[in-house]
């Protein structure tokens, strides 16, 4: 087995149609794990997107028989010492938290297995659906290596007895379990995997992008908030998104039961 993507492809692909965009990691033969290589590929498209106002969603993928499991274990042996462990792990956290940053919504398509840092990418997308075959898991301790970076998305995501017993026992669940859990969105028959992708995402996309943009911003921030001080960064949101021509433009349709506009932006 090689730890090389398919022949003359580079390890992160990305096809752009109809404001979606959708990053398919590219290393089928190693199941997709996070190599340094990967995950600078990741962030430089994140950093594009950042910006791409031709873009209104993202979708994460895999090729091959899996979404992604975990990191790349052999590189981090071939040289283990504090520097660069530090330095692999903090590249990790910046592509994670800029999932988050980035203004389109980003949803996880999972098949396969997601475990250790695949899964950490499951909860740390804003959105999951995945096949009824897929598997997830926080497998590190299992190899005496706890799965500390994974833990901070997952808890973020499922409720802490679940999320501890995952961390706590390696074992891998099962796609309704996940759901049951919180780690995805929804479950849907392999074969029609990418139908439900296209479905969120044309949905998705079909609304403001501002709104969108400012939707997600907001919901990071006022979720780490007290009540108090959610309701104050809510309430400046809402009157900054009144000012946007999208929603002057959508109020004013809905009112004399006109469609909805063409998005312009801001």
């Amino acid at each position: 087995m090689t730890n090389a993507p398919l022949p003359n492809e580079p390890v992160l692909l990305r096809s752009d149609a109809d404001g979606v965009a959708t990053l398919t990691l590219n290393r089928p033969n190693s199941f997709n794990t996070l190599s340094s290589e990967l995950m600078t590929a990741v962030q430089t498209e994140l950093d594009r997107l950042m910006t791409d106002e031709a873009i209104s969603v993202v979708v994460l993928a895999g090729a091959g028989k899996a979404f992604c499991a975990g990191h790349d274990l052999t590189e981090m042996r071939a040289d283990p010492g504090l520097e660069p462990m530090g330095a692999l792990f903090t590249e990790c956290s910046r592509m994670m938290t800029t999932l988050t940053k980035i203004p389109q919504p980003v949803i996880a398509k999972v098949h396969g297995v997601a475990a250790a840092a695949g899964c950490q990418l499951v909860a740390q997308c804003d959105l999951a659906i995945c096949s009824e075959e897929a598997k997830f898991g926080t497998s590190g301790v299992n190899l005496g290596l706890f799965c500390s970076t994974p833990m901070v998305a997952v808890t973020r995501n499922m409720p802490r007895k679940q999320a501890m017993e995952m961390l706590m026992t390696g074992d891998l669940i099962d796609a309704d379990m996940a759901e049951r859990w919180g780690l995805v969105n929804r479950v849907v028959p392999t074969d029609q995997l990418n139908t439900a992708i296209d479905d969120l995402a044309g949905k998705i996309a079909s609304k403001s992008r501002a709104a969108v943009g400012r939707g997600k911003k907001l919901f990071y921030t006022q979720i780490e908030e007290g009540l108090e001080a959610a309701y104050a960064e809510a309430t400046q949101a809402i009157t900054s998104n009144m000012q946007d021509n999208d929603a002057r433009a959508g109020i004013d349709a809905f009112i004399d039961k006109q469609p909805m506009p063409t998005w312009k932006g801001k």
